[in-house]
């Protein structure tokens, strides 16, 4: 058998392109699939911790929803009642309590000064503006000081 005359072929070539492509193919079925299977996890751990989360309404509602049972989730407003950095926690208006998470990119201001976390104290009230983590967390982006 001469290699060279089987590996020269156009059969050969015919095969390899479509094993090559069917393997291509696979890849991208696997990279979606593994994106579907992140967001429906992250749905399902939100759906799992959103009573505690968001403080909405604990009992199971066949038809239709109140407006108060819809919150922000992306931000909340509130006293500072404990520190423990890199976390917060917050109790806002409705008496919930909410944990903030501080990573090192969180801007932390009192009107157009900058500071530091660790210038946030017990009972300042703040808002803060992030975005929601699979464990009912917010991941601050910019926490504010109000004025007292």
């Amino acid at each position: 058998m001469d290699f060279k005359k089987i590996l020269g072929s156009t059969k050969i070539a015919y095969v390899l392109a479509g094993i090559g492509t069917l393997i291509v193919a696979l890849l991208i079925f696997h990279a979606g699939v593994s994106v579907g299977y992140h967001k429906a996890t992250f749905s399902y751990r939100l759906g799992d911790n959103y009573h505690r989360a968001f403080g909405g309404s604990r009992k199971q509602q066949f038809m239709g929803t109140h407006k108060e049972d819809f919150r922000g989730g992306h931000g909340t407003i509130g006293k500072i009642i404990k520190i423990e950095l890199p976390t917060l926690v917050i109790e806002d208006k409705d008496n919930v309590e909410k944990i903030i998470t501080i990573s090192d990119n969180t801007l932390v201001r009192r009107f157009r000064e900058e500071l530091n976390p660790e210038d946030l104290k017990v009972n300042d009230s703040i808002v803060v503006i992030g975005s929601p983590s699979d464990t009912s967390e917010i991941q601050a982006g910019l926490i504010r000081i109000l004025p007292q």
